[in-house]
């Protein structure tokens, strides 16, 4: 088939890049600045930016599914509004050029953090609601995105939602925000860690799902990619049996980290650099839903997510042999 995958030089974007041309379909990979990740890998480049409902065309085109992956990530707000203008206004843009150009199947990928965490002590699943006013932007934002999709739905629009948890795994050529606190917290540069952890999922058994997803997605549905919830302590400690190196063990109370909050955020803006964590990050790591169903995309989508530690062990195999970490 004639595949069109925006946000392929992504993390995900590789990886189901690669995986779609081993299959041997045909892919279209929609870039807005660098091809970083797709070197090696027999795309063809369509540059342009999902705000610019022209420059869609040449990738929709043709195409016989949409992987719909572009988005902007946010742990700091949306004080610019790209956030908000690239997760809603992008996906809109998206949704009426592939409508335009018929395409047969559009899989969009939004994201755990637009389902309503609370309450805590219950299972989430697809049938929890959106985020409406509650949440950060970005949550807010891909809640928005979601909710674009099912009124395209309404309108005839074959398109279904994948939401995954914390991606994490090779390859991860940038890295990702996840891939860079495995290099962070191999390279010592955390000095201590919170209370609180993610639940984490391999990019390679998402890929293996949004290709299932394909022909066996229903439409106007949602599929969640949960993995399993791990606290950061336990995450660390992976990451120094498989690397044979002493990891940060040290746990902090929350309002220690809360404290700190002022000095990392003035430190990062002096140094220009990323903060090391900012108040919506402590926010996610502690509050969290950790019972996060997949039997959905269990059934449907043939979803069978890996144990963390393998993920763990080749993530770092990967980042050695490819010179992230010595």
């Amino acid at each position: 088939m004639n595949i069109a995958v925006t946000g392929a030089n992504g993390h995900v974007g590789v990886n189901l890049c690669k995986a779609l041309i081993e299959k041997g379909h045909t892919v279209k990979a929609f870039i807005h600045t660098h091809t970083g990740g797709l070197e090696n890998i027999p795309v063809t480049l369509v540059r342009g930016n999902v705000l610019e409902k022209a420059t869609l065309y040449p990738l929709l085109t043709d195409a016989d599914v949409v992987f719909h992956l572009a988005a902007k990530i946010s742990i700091l707000g949306d004080k610019d509004r790209m956030v908000s203008k690239i997760n809603l206004d992008g996906t809109k843009n998206m949704l009426a050029v592939a409508a335009e150009c018929k395409v047969k199947r559009f899989i969009h990928f939004s994201s755990i953090h637009a389902f309503s965490q609370q309450p805590h002590h219950l299972p989430l699943d697809e049938t929890r609601p959106l985020v409406v006013n509650e949440g950060f932007a970005y949550d807010r934002s891909k809640a928005a995105g979601e909710r674009a999709v099912m009124e395209a739905v309404k309108n005839g629009l074959n398109a279904l939602v994948i939401s995954p948890t914390a991606i994490i795994g090779p390859a991860d050529p940038e890295p990702s925000l996840l891939g860079t606190a495995v290099v962070d917290i191999y390279n010592h540069k955390i000095p201590s860690l919170v209370p609180g952890g993610y639940d984490w999922v391999d990019v390679r058994d998402i890929v293996t799902a949004a290709i299932a997803a394909i022909d066996h997605g229903r439409t106007g549905e949602k599929y969640l990619l949960a993995g399993r919830w791990t606290s950061l302590q336990e995450f660390s400690t992976l990451i120094s049996e498989h690397s044979g190196r002493k990891t940060v063990s040290t746990v902090l109370p929350m309002w220690v980290a809360r404290v700190g909050l002022p000095f990392i955020t003035l430190l990062s803006k002096l140094s220009g650099t990323k903060p090391l964590y900012t108040s919506e990050s402590l926010t996610i790591i502690t509050e969290g839903n950790r019972m996060i169903s997949n039997a959905k995309a269990r059934a449907e989508l043939n979803f069978n997510p890996r144990p963390l530690t393998e993920t763990i062990k080749d993530l770092l195999t990967w980042l050695r042999e490819n010179g992230k970490i010595k």
